[in-house]
């Protein structure tokens, strides 16, 4: 293994606002801990909390890296001394705490995975933040089951196909909604049973019209205040509302909470960040066993839009904020 350099090439936030505020910028290689790896970043993805935390609304937590990235693939170049799994070479992707917009990043060896057979660094660094938030919320706080219907908001996004896939894959039925009639359309090319389109239908009228007025059993939602009275709607005897974002507002100015004891909904939700590394290992353990031999099958996997080098995340942030992607924004680190 080479000689590691003192320096590496971050991306710098600043004080925060627009996307033009991410620069390249000269950083202190990060240090593992003793339960830590130490990864030459090959790949990060481009997440919606990146775009909070780069606007001031997102601060990583305390003992966090301040750059940002949240998930990253590459090459195991130093490992901290409780490390037992990982030896130098390996190729790995990782949950990260943070740091992933740069060259090298330290990840908790339990956040860590092995690349899926057959993947590259694109698709493996493309994997952590949508796969562990779905798991964790959808079949974890939503304890969504084979048989059971599922609604997911923003069918196209990274989180969206995901949730498509997968729910697919462990014998659900999938509704998803989508803004445009391409996006419509991709979401019944990822495996969703109807796909609504929110601008020129009501999705709640739609879902009743879908399940014969039964509603589904889990929703699982990125929108929040705006679709909140809806939700409960949609939703049918028993079911859970699944909060992961609040897109449209966190806010419900006013609301008929009846719904929830009428119908005993359980409405929950979750951010990813937060849970200490062993929740996160947890997590990490059961996606590799139950979910990495579909990934290495090709019954699921990432959809990649589009890859941008490191130098160009503020254009990556730009597309992330249009909302034209379908799938996952990707940036380029190394080889």
């Amino acid at each position: 293994m080479a000689t590691l350099p003192q320096q590496m090439t971050i991306i710098d936030h600043g004080a925060g606002g627009g996307p033009e505020v991410l620069v390249p910028a000269a950083a202190p290689l990060p240090v593992a801990k003793p339960d830590e790896v130490l990864i030459r970043v090959m790949a990060t993805g481009v997440n919606r909390p990146d775009v909070q935390q780069r606007s001031g609304n997102y601060p990583p937590p305390p003992g966090a890296s301040p750059i940002m990235g949240l998930e990253c693939s590459g090459e195991v170049v130093a490992i901290g001394t409780d490390v037992a799994r990982y030896k130098l070479g390996d190729r790995v992707c990782a949950l990260t705490n943070g740091g992933a917009y740069a060259e090298y990043c330290t990840a908790p060896e339990a956040q860590t995975l092995p690349w899926p057979d057959g993947y590259d660094a694109i698709r493996a660094a493309a994997l952590p933040e949508t796969y562990f938030t779905v798991w964790a919320n959808m079949f974890g706080h939503g304890d969504l089951q084979a048989g059971e219907t599922l609604l997911v908001h923003g069918g196209t996004s990274g989180i969206g196909v995901t949730a498509i896939q997968l729910a697919k894959a462990f014998g659900a039925r999938v509704f998803a909604t989508a803004g445009s009639e391409d996006k419509v359309a991709a979401c019944l090319r990822f495996g969703a049973d109807a796909a609504i389109n929110y601008k020129t239908h009501d999705f709640a009228e739609e879902v009743r019209r879908l399940t014969d007025k039964n509603g589904v059993d889990v929703i699982l939602d990125m929108v929040g205040g705006a679709y909140f009275q809806r939700n409960l709607r949609s939703l049918a005897w028993d079911g859970r509302l699944v909060l992961i974002a609040f897109l449209g507002g966190f806010e419900v100015e006013k609301a008929d909470l009846r719904p929830i004891m009428l119908k005993r909904l359980t409405v929950t939700g979750s951010t990813m960040r937060p849970r200490t590394t062993m929740q996160k290992g947890k997590l990490a353990a059961a996606l590799e066993a139950k979910v990495w031999p579909m990934l290495a099958k090709g019954a699921v996997g990432p959809e990649i839009f589009r890859v941008f080098p490191l130098a160009e995340a503020a254009a990556a942030h730009r597309l992330m904020e249009s909302s034209e992607h379908i799938g996952k924004i990707m940036l380029k680190v190394a080889d």
